[in-house]
Order: C-alpha cells, then structure tokens, then sequence
C-alpha cells in the first residue's frame, strides 16, 4: 500500500481551492471585452427554471425529453425539455460533491461525506457508503450505477438494490484531481480516465479490455505534472476524444483502444467533437478547433480571452460555449466567428451547454436553468 505524505494530501485537498482563488484574485488578465454582433442566426430563450445554488462541478444531465439537474445543497431535480414542466423533485438529504448522473428513471449522486444516492423518479432508493471522494458524476446505464473516484477507483453497483457488483483499483499518483472527470458509455465498454490514461472496462465484471495514453504529464513538480483526463469528453462513431488536465487534448480510438492523436495544449476544460472537428479552449480562453483525424489546428480565435469559457457543445453548424459572465456564445464550427449571444442571469455558465432534441440548456451558478431553441 503506497503511503501519501500529509503535506501531499493537504495539496491535493487545497487543489480545487487554489483554482478559485486564482479566478478570485485581483491580478485576474481583464476579460477581453464583447464585440457588436449582428445576429447571423436566430435563436430564443423558450423557458426558464430555478434550483438551488449549483457548484462547478455540478453538471446538468440531458436525457431525450428532460434536464437533470442537482443543487448543492442535495436537492434533484427534473425538468420537460419542451416546456420546463417539473417532473419530479427530490434531495440526497444533504450536500453534494459530484453531479447527477440518470437514465431517464434512476437518477444518482454522491454526497459529500462519500455516500452514493440513487434516486427513483425524485424518491430515495438506495445509499451506499464510498472508501474515496467523488466529483465525477456517476453514470447510469444498463441497470447499473458507476462511480469514479478522485484516487482513479472504478466501481459498480447494481441500480436497483445498491449491491456492489465490482471495483477495479488502479495504483495511481500521489497527487489527484479536484475536477470531474470522464465516465462514458462506448458501446458495450464502460470508459474512464484514469490519470493521463482512457481506460475501457467491461461492465458486466470490471476487467481492463484496453487503455491508451491522452496525455503526457510535463513539468518538474507533482502539481505541474497533473495530468487526469477532464470532463466533459466527446464521442464521434469509434472516435472518443477528452483534455488531459492542462497537458494535452486528444483523440482514441475505441474500437482498436489506441491512441489516434495528442497534441500538447493547456487547458482545464473538457472538449467537445463532431465528424470533422475537435472543440475547446485552453487556459487563457483562446477557442481551438482541431481536425478530428490528426490533430491539425483548423482556427484558433481570440475573441473570448478570460471570459471564464465553459467547456463547449457542438449543434448543427455552431460550436457553443458559455461564460463568467452568463453569456452564451454561438460561434460558427467552420470558422470560429460570432453567430449568436444570449444572455441568461448574469451568473457564471460552468458547465457545458447540454442538448435534449431541439432544446438547447444551460444552468448558471446561482441555480438559474435556462432553455433555448435555435432557429
């Protein structure tokens, strides 16, 4: 068993707080100002909801007809993506570390003193007791609830009983990541990052079918050689693609469980990618695209620098992101150009942009969620 020194721990727990001093801290580059668009697409805000105040890692769902979404202070809630009709509501029964995760029925989160809540349609179902802190959303799928911890544990519980049905440990790093990171379904392969690596399991018993490098740590100390995969991560066909934590951004095949492409850019958000390009910004905000296949930049814009960009969705021709400031940005895929803002409550857009049909949602920091339908 590898023992972490105490002063080791205290960096790893101060990591995410750090991050928010930095963002707070007075010597902040002033965010490049907004530049006169004329609207090149049409596009609305349909409806509007609130829950409570909502942490950075506290990303909101999409499932085909609803918005998922969980508060800090435990309370789940879902929303009609058509209409914002509340379906249900419900509460873990105390504050939450990681984000929902649902399958349209059983939805899960986890708390912060490490306890799995699976809920049924808003009502408590199950809780089970975690060894390790989550910020991860779990993921829930083929009646199954998958959890990923910060020490890069893997774990499996039956969703409709709570029985852990398995965990796969991986020796990892004494220095891990406070931000969430990638859980994804791949065909019939479960898919995690683990460190720089993305690793597929099979779901049914928790073996390593295949893991392949994203990133490459750099740097001479711990915290610069941080380099965990980022959520969210993007799927195109056999093609999954995700950020190394300030490292890299790269493509894997999933089929084959081979790295495709790496390339080393900074940045701390997940990516986003379809049939033809990879999407993101890096650390300073300056928005990249990258060709799917080998990693060749197509356009870089920067128009959005330390506007606090949020990790972004692609839909039809745009690429959208949103900010600090509760802005949503509709950019053109093919060229990086400003196509559309909307404003929302002026708090900050942390989480990417989700999509349910023709439904676009954002929720903002304060709890505001937001449904637009461009045109």
């Amino acid at each position: 068993m590898t023992l972490i020194s105490p002063a080791v721990r205290l960096l790893a727990a101060l990591l995410g707080a750090l991050t928010l001093v930095a963002c707070s801290s007075s010597t902040k580059p002033k965010p490049a100002p907004l530049e006169d668009i004329k609207p090149q697409i049409a596009g609305r805000q349909v409806w509007s909801q609130r829950v409570g105040e909502l942490g950075a890692s506290l990303r909101p769902l999409a499932t085909a007809e609803a918005l998922v979404v969980a508060a800090t202070n435990g309370q789940v809630a879902a929303f009609a993506a058509d209409n914002g009709r509340e379906l249900w509501r419900g509460d873990a029964g105390e504050r939450l570390s990681a984000g929902v995760g649902s399958d349209g029925r059983h939805s899960a989160v986890v708390t912060i003193t490490n306890e799995l809540v699976v809920l049924d349609a808003g009502k408590p179902l199950w809780k089970a007791r975690l060894a390790t802190r989550v910020v991860t959303p779990p993921l829930v799928a083929g009646e199954r609830v998958f959890v990923l911890g910060i020490d890069r544990s893997v774990q499996a519980f039956d969703a409709l009983d709570g029985r852990k049905l398995w965990v796969q440990q991986r020796a990892g790093d004494p220095l891990t990541l406070l931000q969430p990171g990638v859980l994804m379904a791949w065909k019939d392969t479960l898919v995690a990052g683990q460190g720089a690596r993305m690793a597929g399991f099979d779901p049914l018993r928790g073996t390593l079918r295949w893991e392949a490098v994203v990133a490459s740590p750099r740097g001479g100390n711990e915290l610069e050689r941080l380099a965990d995969l980022v959520g969210p991560a993007s799927r195109v066909g056999d093609t999954l693609c995700a950020r190394g934590f300030q490292a890299a951004v790269g493509c894997v095949n999933a089929s084959r469980g081979t790295a495709i492409w790496s390339k080393p850019v900074g940045g701390l958000a997940g990516v986003a990618a379809d049939e033809q390009y990879v999407f993101g910004a890096d650390a300073n905000d300056r928005v990249q695209a990258w060709k799917i296949g080998n990693g060749e930049l197509a356009w870089s814009s920067e128009r959005f620098l330390h506007r606090g960009l949020s990790a972004p969705l692609v839909t039809g021709r745009t690429v959208v992101f949103g900010d600090d400031a509760g802005y949503l940005h509709f950019l053109d895929r093919e060229t990086g150009g400003s196509l559309l803002r909307l404003p929302t409550d002026g708090g900050a857009i942390q989480a990417a942009p989700v999509r349910a049909g023709t439904t676009l949602l954002v929720v903002t920091r304060g709890g505001g969620v937001f449904a637009f339908r461009p045109e």
